[in-house]
């Protein structure tokens, strides 16, 4: 007990989960299925019918809010006048005669007014598209943007606000001059949200919402695009609600026990983790969501950290590197420590693999603030899928991706030395809209969707433990000794070693030497240094500690497949433009080094070209 750590023998808080519970089926190809023993819950017939029951039940609770601009008071609308002003929508677009085949583009980012768009276009049973507005306002060439708009050829574009997606506005214009746009201030060439929301709803609206079924499509989301343009996926309305299904399948408490949550959300609604799971889990919940226009990055981190101030959520989800820019803040601040673990009853990662580091500080947070170590929970899925498998129970490691979310089987395949994942179930979509190609090889013979991610058992002989990530396979690379790099594995650790001084990283390498390094410096590490030392760069400083902990990295690390050679601290953040960031903030791998060829080429020239930190002896 002496030697052990004390946070190590700090109790969690209870999570309310079920205990893991699956079967295994291993065949004699060495494919492995997994399914979970847990029933289903009852499913809601669309997330339209899940929002009315919603707004029945509690017309005056708080449904959303956001800021005024300018950091100013929260405004918002409940329950109920949220459906009034959705069933407005639904009437406005079904007195134009709109239906399954057209859509709706939402070209502007999370807010109120896009909120009632989304619950108008489910009600009146017209998809709606949500795509990242970097595509309007950051990007040059507006390709993405052209590109979603051929894609699902809508009839009616929203923005927020028709001066800052003027441009934009221009572009689709081109595309299509009958294009109808609404905005919220009702601008030059636009109509006015507040005219769709004032229309009088009628027995139509009613119909329309009778009309879903389980295969009615809600939405298209987009992919990331690592591999080329951004795939459209159909969202159908049994997709969402066999998510909320599955998830409550795992719950262990009476839901009449359960307090109303509310939680702070900055992930885009372009993306499956905000836009379904968060959003349409928020509706089932009974919840309060609260808007946050802050993100992880520097400059905007400081927005989110105010609202933290204020919003005490039951539940905080996020990517990883908003956990650690967290971690650092409330080390610095024990008020904003106080507020952020008020209510809390668990934290959600998604979208990359937490690392250790980050996760030890954030549990010694949790004790220094409750007594309690906070569980850390994860769903694993992607576009195509929704979620398919979480981490329901107390565990003390991170980096897995849990087990199936009930009435999911996932399939594990030999690929070389790893097992790539597959999976079958309610929440597939039945592939990309009118791209019957890229649909036909993205399933096996069996119907599986293959997520191209690699995964493997804890312990095989107990399957309960669950499954841990183990990379991409796609992003696996060897060596020109024929070694094989696991750039998944590898990533988080070298974040972790290199602990606080490093946000981000790419690993190169393929058909080379040696692994190499380029990343992307911490903001706090910067900050810290040059408030140490006005007036000077802190690069070169900032690169002696770096070096410092990767040489200690390489002592411990093994083959040449854990070994960094060299590194690169990069100066420019990555960009969005250029496929190398999503407005999640989660790198690609494969874009950034595409995208940086000359400082890879840096990295491996002889002599090391300039900016490039040797570390071999």
């Amino acid at each position: 007990m002496s030697r052990a750590d004390p946070i190590e023998t700090v109790p969690f808080r209870p999570l309310p989960q079920k205990a893991p519970d699956v079967e295994v089926e291993r065949r004699d190809d060495g494919c492995v299925l997994i399914r979970q023993r847990h029933p289903l819950a009852p499913r809601a017939r669309s997330i339209a019918h899940l929002f009315a029951e919603r707004a029945a039940e509690h017309p005056e609770r708080p449904f959303i809010h956001q800021r005024e601009p300018g950091h100013g008071p929260w405004r918002g609308l409940s329950y109920g006048e949220a459906l009034r002003a959705a069933e407005g929508i639904a009437q406005w677009l079904l007195d134009r005669g709109m239906g399954a085949d057209d859509a709706v583009l939402v070209v502007s980012g999370n807010s109120v007014e896009h909120a009632l768009v989304t619950l108008g276009c489910y009600t009146a049973g017209v998809p709606v598209t949500p795509i990242s507005q970097a595509y309007s306002l950051i990007s040059t060439d507006h390709a993405k943007l052209r590109h979603a708009f051929r894609t699902v050829r809508p009839r009616v574009v929203f923005a927020q606000d028709s001066a800052a997606f003027a441009r934009a506005f221009d572009t689709l214009r081109e595309l299509d001059p009958q294009l109808t746009f609404v905005t919220v201030d009702g601008g030059s060439g636009t109509t006015a949200l507040a005219e769709l929301t004032a229309t009088e709803p009628t027995a139509a609206v009613a119909a329309a919402r009778e009309a879903l079924t389980h295969a009615s499509v809600a939405k298209y989301l987009f992919t990331s695009g690592s591999t080329g343009l951004p795939k459209g996926v159909p969202q159908t309305h049994g997709m969402m609600v066999h998510v909320i299904a599955g998830q409550e399948g795992l719950r262990d408490d009476d839901p009449a026990d359960r307090p109303v949550p509310q939680s702070l959300e900055w992930m885009p609604w372009s993306h499956i983790s905000a836009g379904n799971i968060a959003f349409n889990g928020n509706i089932a919940a009974g919840g309060t969501l609260y808007l946050d226009e802050g993100k992880p990055v520097p400059g905007l981190f400081e927005t989110t950290i105010r609202n933290l101030y204020e919003i005490s959520p039951m539940v905080f989800g996020s990517a990883p590197i908003a956990f650690a820019m967290l971690a650092e803040a409330m080390e610095r601040d024990a008020t904003l420590r106080a507020s952020f673990f008020r209510n809390l009853t668990y934290l959600g990662y998604g979208g990359a693999t937490l690392s250790d580091d980050v996760a030890r500080r954030i549990q010694a947070l949790a004790v220094a603030e409750t007594g309690r170590r906070i569980p850390l929970t994860t769903m694993y899925g992607a576009t195509e899928t929704q979620g398919v498998t979480v981490v329901h129970w107390i565990t003390e490691r991170v980096g897995l991706i849990g087990l199936p979310l009930p009435g999911t089987t996932l399939k594990l395949v030999p690929s070389g030395a790893k097992m790539e994942v597959r999976v079958k179930g309610p929440t597939v979509t039945t592939g990309y809209h009118r791209d019957p190609e890229k649909t036909a090889a993205a399933f096996d013979e069996e119907g599986f969707y293959r997520l191209g991610d690699a995964a493997r058992f804890i312990d095989p002989d107990d399957p309960a433990q669950g499954l841990i990530f183990d990379g991409r396979v796609t992003e696996d690379f060897k060596l020109d000794s024929g070694t094989w790099v696991s750039v998944g594995t590898l990533r988080p650790d070298l974040l972790a070693a290199c602990s606080p001084y490093l946000q981000d990283a790419v690993i190169a390498g393929q058909d080379r030497p040696f692994v190499a390094v380029l990343a992307w410096p911490s903001a706090a590490a910067l900050q810290m240094l040059a408030e140490a030392a006005p007036g000077s760069d802190p690069f070169p400083t900032l690169e002696g500690l770096v070096a410092e902990k990767l040489r200690a990295h390489n002592d411990a690390a093994g083959g040449s497949s854990r070994r960094v050679a060299r590194f690169t601290l990069l100066r420019t953040p990555p960009s969005i433009d250029a496929g190398e960031i999503t407005d999640k903030g989660y790198v690609n791998q494969r874009a950034t080094l595409e995208a940086r060829a000359d400082t890879v080429a840096a990295l491996y020239a002889d002599p090391a070209g300039e900016g490039v930190i040797e570390l071999r002896d």
